[in-house]
């Protein structure tokens, strides 16, 4: 039966797949995160690059701009990256490329950047249609040498129309010279950078002892080197970041004193912390202005940026009579002379990210450099084995040209010549005489001769050349049985890698800029020269402090309260105690408090003290110079409570334990008690429980307390209020107000009236 045809389009099934939303989500944040883990933020620990460095690179190498051929336009590099093998955007490609020729950020520079590449001061670079760029030496010769040779995978890139390295066959550890920044999913990077030649003497190290032990490498590379100099002052601390492959580095500035005009002292900065690259300088200055502003020192005369490319000079002008170290240890304590560089070295190693010691990063940079020099051998070797079948097949010809020459004469075609080198085919051939023909029938060239001898030129009969032959055929020979040799013992491979990282410390050594030395941290003492006086201590809910004026105070107390948590009358040479939910005490001196106007914002608590809002709260904050006068109450989420002599506080240490805390439990509440009568529990439940202050027991500060009521199954206590019979003490709780005054007053220990 024949078919209809149909006028309209038959309709599609559907087919409803069904899935999980939040399987789905996950699998998708699961692949988009590795995506840019490992193809975007991380370098490899083989080469220390990213995958956009490693890109860049590869691409100025395939546009031939080495180091001794004219310069390119950056925009023309960066064109050429993004459309074969970077399709992420320009400004990435242009901006790692101005990073790898900045020798402020790096030890070893990577790229050749001729106009304007930005400055140390935080200046950013010119535009890529102005700049231009070429690889550098080192480049070539560390980075992307012998990728003809089969050192390396290619992968294909993007559209899979060109191939691109899966990484360069570097022959330094690439990853600690020239350190590495960056910022995954879930992960960051942050590798310090490191002094060349100490880097190659700790490969080597590693290289003739695998079990060489962490004190002996660092005896050869002792800590970081950053291209700025400094000084790093807890070189302590170095051996266990470099076990663990994380930890804190501190680093100064480096500050000399010169004399002045009219007999003033200059402080001359002439170099930066690392992490102070860029616009730190400029909060530096603004920093060091600020010190003089608010009356933390009166020595500032002038300051004074004469930095530039030869270098940074920063003067400080000070008066006759200043206290020069003071001043430093100032400048260290609040300004970024001193900072901390965070270290964490992680990297891609065997395809996944790892934060790695320095023994394993070493050990993972002599591993590769076995693979890629088995690779460059087994490459090289394959080459000579083949040239010395021509070499020999050529040879073997010369002494037999004249029967060539008849076999070429006497053949149809190359094919029928080939044949008959080859095989000893006859059949068809013209020969002058019989005996050519029967020696003919007993060539056996192979495929590989055969061809190099129907490729021959005749200039080669010449006996010089043939000469010349014989000698190449012997140096051919010699390179077989080195590659043989080797490729077949680690000890001949392991001396061929430690010469190249000898050659490569001779040629491109420099001497370590950084400093390495064990201070401790700063204490500022109290400046005799600034007057003793009243401020008002400020703190918002936001956990942002200041100090304030007294008589500004005055003028705006009703708005000043009102904004903020905290407020008190406090000496600008004293201290003030935090208490937190966790029960610790935190100490800040009020001259590490801005003195600001009443409507600036002030500065985070975390940034004056050790206190750390990402894991406690602050619920009582007072001056330590009243301590003295008050009984100090405390009340738990459990319910314990007890009062402590607040002279237990009055410490030095800039933090203790202000209480000792069941595990669970929590710290809700803090005060002073003078002459309260009464305190009041009031429970998540709404329980409220009144009794006598005076049936709290007086403890030391380490004490758990006395319990103060009895807790329903889940309850806990919520708010603290603590009276007096003389007050006022009206609350609000569920839309009603309750009078504190007219609770009846029982005994602590009991369950309270609910409301």
């Amino acid at each position: 039966m024949p078919r209809t045809k149909k006028t309209a389009a038959e309709p599609f099934e559907e087919k409803i797949i069904k899935s999980e939303y939040s399987e789905l989500m996950q699998k998708s944040y699961i692949d988009y995160a590795m995506s840019v883990i490992v193809a975007r933020a991380l370098p490899d620990i083989r080469d220390g690059l990213k995958p956009v460095q490693r890109r860049t690179l590869y691409d100025m190498r395939e546009l031939g701009l080495y180091h001794d051929r004219p310069y390119r336009k950056s925009a023309r590099i960066v064109g050429d990256t993004m459309g074969k093998y970077h399709p992420h955007g320009d400004s990435s490609i242009y901006d790692s490329l101005v990073v790898m020729a900045q020798d402020f950020k790096k030890t070893l520079p990577l790229v050749d950047g001729h106009g304007n590449f930005g400055t140390i001061e935080g200046d950013s670079a010119a535009a890529m249609r102005y700049t231009e760029a070429r690889l550098r030496r080192i480049t070539e010769d560390a980075l992307l040498a012998d990728l003809d040779k089969d050192v390396v995978d290619f992968l294909p890139n993007f559209d899979e129309t060109e191939k691109e390295p899966e990484v360069l066959p570097s022959r330094i550890p690439n990853f600690l010279i020239n350190g590495s920044e960056g910022i995954a999913v879930g992960m960051a990077t942050s590798t310090p950078t490191h002094n060349p030649a100490e880097v190659i003497d700790a490969e080597i190290a590693y290289l003739d002892d695998p079990d060489i032990s962490l004190k002996d490498l660092m005896k050869k590379l002792p800590g970081p080197d950053f291209p700025t100099g400094g000084i790093i002052v807890n070189q302590e601390d170095l051996p266990g970041i470099y076990e663990t492959g994380t930890g804190k580095i501190r680093i100064r500035g480096k500050v000399e004193v010169e004399k002045g005009k009219a007999g003033h002292i200059n402080l001359v900065i002439t170099e930066i912390p690392y992490t102070m690259v860029g616009s730190g300088i400029g909060r530096f200055l603004t920093d060091v202005a600020a010190l003089g502003e608010s009356r933390l020192t009166n020595d500032i005369v002038d300051i004074t940026n004469l930095s530039s490319k030869d270098g940074i000079r920063i003067v400080i002008e000070l008066k006759k009579d200043a206290d020069v170290e003071r001043f430093k240890a100032l400048l260290y304590k609040k300004t970024k002379l001193e900072d901390t560089f965070g270290v964490n070295m992680l990297a891609i190693h065997k395809g996944r990210p790892e934060t790695m010691g320095l023994k394993e990063i070493l050990k993972a940079n002599v591993e590769f450099a076995f693979e890629v020099n088995r690779r460059k051998y087994e490459t090289l070797l394959a080459k000579e084995v083949a040239r010395r079948e021509i070499q020999e097949g050529l040879i073997k010809a010369v002494n037999v040209i004249d029967l060539i020459i008849e076999i070429l004469r006497g053949s149809r075609d190359r094919k029928m010549a080939k044949d008959c080198l080859v095989e000893g085919k006859t059949d068809g051939i013209k020969f002058k005489t019989r005996e050519a023909s029967v020696m003919a029938h007993q060539l056996r060239f192979t495929e590989r001769q055969a061809d190099a001898i129907l490729d021959m030129r005749l200039y080669k009969l010449i006996g010089l050349e043939l000469d010349a032959l014989i000698k190449e055929h012997e140096e051919t020979v010699a390179n077989i049985y080195r590659y043989e040799d080797i490729l077949e013992q680690r000890s001949s491979m392991q001396q061929v890698i430690r010469k190249e990282l000898t050659d490569f410390k001779k040629a491109y050594k420099t001497e370590r800029k950084t400093q390495l030395t064990q201070a401790d941290s700063n204490i500022v003492i109290a400046d005799p020269t600034i007057v003793e006086e009243d401020v008002v201590f400020l703190a918002d809910r936001f956990g942002y402090a200041k100090t304030i004026d007294l008589a500004a105070y005055e003028r705006n107390k009703a708005a000043v309260d009102a904004e903020n948590r905290f407020h008190f009358i406090v000496k600008n040479t004293g201290r003030v105690c935090l208490f937190t939910d966790r029960g610790q005490l935190y100490i800040i001196k009020v001259q590490d408090l801005p003195l600001l106007k009443p409507k600036d914002k002030g500065v985070p608590v975390d940034n004056v003290s050790h206190f750390d809002s990402s894991k406690e709260n602050v619920i009582y904050i007072t001056s330590q110079s009243e301590l003295n006068l008050y009984r100090m109450l405390f009340v738990t989420a459990s319910s314990m409570v007890k009062l402590v002599d607040g002279g237990e506080f009055d410490i030095t240490r800039l933090s203790a334990q202000a209480t000792k805390l069941e595990e669970g439990d929590t710290l809700i509440a803090v005060c002073g008690i003078i002459d309260q009568q009464d305190i009041v529990l009031r429970t998540k439940g709404g329980f409220f429980l009144k009794f006598p202050v005076e049936d709290i027991p007086m403890q030391k500060k380490i004490a758990l307390g006395a319990r103060g009521m009895k807790l329903s199954k889940d309850d806990y206590v919520e708010e603290v209020y603590v009276i007096s019979n003389l007050g006022q003490n009206v609350i609000q709780y569920h839309d009603k107000e309750i009078d504190l005054n007219h609770l009846r007053s029982a005994s602590r220990g009991g369950k309270g009236s609910k409301h």
